[in-house]
């Protein structure tokens, strides 16, 4: 298994009235990545973005962007986030459409492909395709909004997923979503996560996030 730290900022909890300066402003801090959050109001109760605002912001970064699409129907958009920009796209494997589909659609648009599950979403949901996507993003919330509590009950579920992905033999990154802090990285790391997503607990941090940043990573590893 993968087991590469990264931090990867989601702008969820960013000021959106300066969407794009508050990118940039995690791009300096020395981030991995930028996790777009995608709300349908249908999926979730919550409304986000869409491809124009992934477009818009594609020019204040070079580093890869993630589309996690928390909507009903991923394959009607899949071609739209790509064209927008997108460089890996998760879809959730309780969406509508068939997970096996969804997976073949992102690498037909030349894309990376990427499944999550909520954290009341039995394993067994998702193994079926440990071995064809390229992230495993596991939620530590209950999708849809921003700075709730990290649930400590889904690290026992991340764990066995480690250990499945790691008696298969396969690389692939676990990713973890919803509630990363400073106080909850080290488990969320310990439990196998390495693309540890987060939101308000970097975004709570006025001007430059670099030192923020450096003690994530250094927290993550604190529990190792």
């Amino acid at each position: 298994m993968s087991d590469d730290l990264q931090i990867s900022a989601s702008i969820l909890n960013a000021d959106f009235a300066r969407l794009g300066q508050e990118v940039r402003r995690a791009v300096d801090g020395g981030v991995d990545s930028i996790h777009l959050d995608v709300m349908d109001g249908h999926f979730v109760d919550n409304i986000t973005i869409g491809p124009v605002v992934v477009e818009a912001l594609r020019p204040h970064a070079a580093l890869p962007f993630h589309s996690h699409l928390m909507i009903s129907r991923p394959l009607a958009y899949i071609d739209a986030f790509a064209e927008a920009g997108s460089d890996l796209i998760v879809a959730h494997v309780e969406a509508d459409d068939d997970p096996g589909q969804v997976v073949d659609a992102i690498r037909a648009a030349g894309k990376v492909p990427g499944l999550s599950l909520n954290p009341d979403t039995p394993v067994e949901d998702i193994t079926p395709y440990l071995d064809r996507i390229e992230l495993l993003l596991v939620m530590t919330v209950q999708p849809g909004w921003g700075g709730q509590p990290f649930r400590d009950d889904v690290l026992p579920k991340m764990a066995w997923l480690r250990d499945e992905i790691e008696r298969r033999g396969l690389d692939l990154p676990i990713g973890v979503d919803g509630g990363v802090n400073d106080e909850t990285i080290g488990a969320a790391h310990a439990a196998g996560g390495s693309v540890l997503v987060v939101g308000s607990g970097l975004y709570r941090h006025p001007g430059d996030l670099g030192p923020a940043v450096a003690d994530l990573r250094r927290l993550a590893l604190a529990d190792t």
